[in-house]
């Protein structure tokens, strides 16, 4: 069953000095300009373009690193004292540096890190006359004995970036839901009061035309003065009405405007037509769908992991911690005159490189908490309990969602009954009132007859239209609350 009503209304605002735009909008171009416009819509897709690059980031972090640092050269000059038996005497010291150094890190899952560094250093001794070259290399692991058995910083970090960028996606996807459903509840607002302007309109020319009748009967002598003076109070109340109408409808019209984020100088063209598919839901299917799909409890669940990664943490704390630390490492050095050239001492440092032997070292540090007075302890209960708390607010969000949610489908229900019910209520008044006017033409009822039954279509329509609009904003509720398309029967996620 569907009832029909075509508006195609287009209320212009001129400007001398801005330029306007038109806009011609159904509900879903009002919902797409709005999310496009919309400041806390662009607010929020930054938000998801920062969880992105952190993201980014933490997963980075995991890969390898490479960098070169470069002296090229430093020069310094300075002043050294010398003490000895005859005194303290000073003489400047000149020198002059270079090298080069490369290192490769690559951190390991583990929260460790293995890198290899290599480079060559040399200098220029001008107060010694000297000049030396280092050519060194070190392989090296470094790795937290307790991350093994504790708590994992760098698994934590990347798991921590992964709930934040999820937890912004599902912030961003409720806010369009609520974007979306605030739009239509400012749509059908406007789309009512429009459709009142309408009937404000249709009731003044209706009563316009009771009035001519009347006068006309008056002029004859076919109905009393107070009659025809009735009338007339009547016409004035309906072009109020009208006039207030108009008001309220622009009124509407510019917060629609500021919903969308266009220039209130814009033209907006409205063009829809008010029709209704019947749909009906079941409650329990709906609670299902809600409990799956509600970014809420996702959020709740994002919040309890990290709160378990904090446990972890403060636990950690508490452990016996410290360092594997390994390394190898092979040197070679050449010292000569700084005539020698930069070539030679480059050369005997690398024949000093091969010729030495390597240097390696190995050892475990380990730091053990023998009394911190159960402060630890305490911080570990402490987040615990928060921990108890968040589960404690998943029950409580559960059961709240549940409760909307079929309250929601009852309301549903009870507005597509209340529609079919005053659509056939329309039908009826409509001809009631044709069939009171034309007896009102032939002098059979007097203007008060005809006043009552010409609020009663006016009531009609209104309680039509706003039945109407209560059974598209609840679907548009329905939605909102379980991310499933029940109109469509698809999710919309």
């Amino acid at each position: 069953m569907k009832t029909k009503y075509l508006i195609a209304l287009g209320i212009t605002l001129a400007s001398l000095t801005v330029k306007a735009e038109t806009y011609l909008l159904t509900l879903q171009a009002s919902i797409d300009l709005a999310k496009e416009k919309s400041y806390t819509m662009r607010n929020l897709q930054e938000d998801l373009k920062i969880a992105e690059y952190n993201l980014k980031s933490a997963t980075s972090s995991l890969k390898t690193h490479i960098d070169f640092s470069l002296t090229m050269p430093e020069f310094n000059q300075t002043v050294r004292t010398w003490d000895d038996t005859t005194g303290v005497s000073f003489y400047s010291v000149k020198r002059m540096d270079y090298g080069g150094m490369v290192t490769v890190n690559q951190p390991l899952i583990t929260n460790g890190n293995i890198y290899w560094e290599t480079g060559l250093n040399s200098y220029d001794d001008f107060y010694n006359q000297d000049r030396s070259a280092t050519f060194n290399t070190r392989l090296r692991l470094r790795q937290p004995i307790d991350a093994l058995y504790g708590y994992n910083a760098i698994r934590s970090s990347l798991k921590s970036a992964r709930l934040d960028y999820e937890r912004t996606k599902k912030s961003l996807r409720r806010e369009e839901l609520n974007l979306e459903y605030r739009v239509s509840s400012s749509y059908y607002n406007l789309l009512s009061l429009q459709r009142s302007t309408e009937i404000a309109l249709l009731d003044y020319e209706r009563q316009t035309e009771a009035n001519k009748i009347a006068q006309n009967k008056y002029a004859s002598g076919l109905i009393r003065e107070v009659d025809a003076l009735q009338m007339e109070v009547d016409l004035a109340e309906a072009q109020n009405s009208y006039e207030v109408a108009l008001i309220n409808q622009e009124s509407a019209l510019n917060s629609f405007k500021d919903l969308l984020g266009i220039e209130l100088t814009d033209s907006v063209i409205l063009k829809d037509d008010l029709e209704y598919t019947i749909v009906t839901v079941d409650a329990d299917k709906a609670v299902e769908y809600a409990l799956k799909n509600r970014t809420e409890l996702r959020e709740r669940d994002i919040a309890i992991e990290q709160q378990a990664m904090s446990i972890r943490q403060r636990k950690a704390e508490g452990m016996v911690r410290g360092y594997f630390d390994a390394y190898v490492q092979k040197t070679g050095t050449s010292m000569g005159d700084i005539t020698t050239t930069y070539g030679n001492t480059i050369q005997h440092s690398a024949s000093d490189f091969m010729d030495r032997p390597i240097n390696y070292g190995v050892g475990v540090t380990v730091s053990i908490p023998l009394l911190d007075w159960g402060e630890n302890k305490a911080r570990v209960r402490a987040a615990e309990a928060r921990q108890r708390q968040n589960y404690l607010a998943k029950e409580e969000l559960e059961r709240s969602i549940e409760t909307e949610t079929r309250n929601s489908v009852a309301q549903l229900n009870n507005n597509l009954k209340r529609l079919q019910l005053l659509e056939k209520n329309v039908a009826i008044a409509e001809k009631s009132f044709a069939i009171t006017l034309q007896r009102f033409s032939d002098g059979d009822i007097d203007s008060q007859t005809l006043a009552l039954e010409r609020n009663r279509l006016n009531s009609a329509y209104r309680s039509h239209l706003s039945a109407y609009i209560a059974y598209q904003l609840s679907l548009a509720d329905i939605m909102r609350k379980t991310l499933y398309d029940f109109e469509n029967d698809e999710p919309i996620m």
